[in-house]
């Protein structure tokens, strides 16, 4: 039997939701994670990215085998190749004895690159022959190495803007772009709000040994009506904040920070003309625009337009509607 067999609750332990929009990603992760295929994980800042990544590798044959996080954004660019790949003693200044890279360290694991449109280009290059070839080359070394890692990436950037931008090598960006896998922002799957809410504030409690604040329901109201632009991470925190201020008492919207009491309710209004309108025309234009101002993006117009990835597709299929980035 796997070892990876017996790891399966490491999904349901800690990537908790039972949104559709969620539960899509984990099914599509569950899948992914018993192969070798390179993920790209995408998703806003605090939606759990690097959480997803450690629940692959737990879930993969690889789970026995160390799991080796980068932060890309914090990679000095002029140490970046010898941080990746490793260095033999003397090989530049400051090289006083040898160093083993991340690569290397992730043999027979997984190697997760976080805010991988960060990478330089000059190692992305480097990037993009060790994930075709599996070979690399220590600094100093004259021969490759052959290094088993699994790759797993994950950005909250548009990577295919930044290709767009010569920011990002286009071939690098489909060689990781093999499996994509979205998470929602939170404010996307805000049925899943009062059941995280309650699960972290109990685990918190637990941790610090106070007792559980309660929520209002006029204090849940006025959280579901705020934006989580720190998603999960926000919601974490926000927890954590309560708990420790207000342990043991009942929460109600005037005891919450300011930025979660300023929040209305937004109220939408539109004036139909007296002439009237083509409903079916006015969609085509909206979906056409919202995909004009994210280069096809189809999460990101999805977003816009205030509609799940699912319906968005269905609509472009219903209405035949032919996009090209120009």
């Amino acid at each position: 039997m796997h070892l990876y067999i017996n790891n399966m609750s490491y999904f349901f332990n800690n990537l908790l939701g039972h949104a559709a929009n969620f539960l899509t990603v984990i099914r599509a992760a569950r899948l992914t994670a018993s192969t070798d295929v390179t993920v790209l994980i995408l998703g806003e800042s605090g939606t759990g990215k690097e959480c997803l990544a450690q629940a692959m590798h737990y879930h993969s044959h690889r789970a026995q085998k160390p799991f080796i996080a980068i932060n890309c954004a914090a990679l000095p660019e002029n140490l970046a190749e010898s941080e990746l790949f490793g260095h033999r003693k003397g090989s530049f200044t400051g090289a006083f004895a040898d160093q083993q890279g991340r690569v290397q360290a992730a043999n027979g694991g997984t190697l997760f690159f976080d805010e991988i449109g960060e990478l330089p280009l000059n190692i992305q290059a480097k990037l993009l022959r060790f994930l075709e070839t599996g070979e690399c080359q220590v600094i100093g070394k004259t021969h490759l190495d052959k290094v088993n890692t699994r790759i797993l990436a994950a950005t909250n950037l548009d990577l295919y803007q930044a290709v767009q931008q010569g920011k990002f090598r286009q071939d690098l960006f489909y060689r990781l772009n093999i499996v994509p896998l979205e998470l929602p922002p939170l404010r996307e799957r805000l049925s899943d709000l009062e059941m995280l809410l309650h699960t972290f504030t109990k685990k918190l409690s637990q941790h610090y040994d106070l007792p559980c604040p309660s929520y209002s329901k006029a204090t849940l109201k006025q959280l579901h009506h705020y934006k989580w632009p720190g998603n999960i991470r926000e919601l974490h925190n926000f927890c954590e904040r309560m708990l420790i201020l207000l342990s043991g008492k009942t929460i109600e919207p005037t005891h919450l920070p300011s930025e979660y009491r300023a929040v209305r309710p937004q109220i939408e209004k539109f004036t139909l003309p007296d002439t009237g309108i083509n409903l079916q025309s006015l969609e085509i234009s909206m979906i056409n625009q919202a995909l004009y101002k994210t280069y096809g993006n189809r999460s990101q117009a999805a977003r816009l337009l205030g509609l799940t990835r699912d319906t968005l597709l269905y609509r472009i299929k219903k209405y035949a509607i032919e996009f090209k980035v120009k």
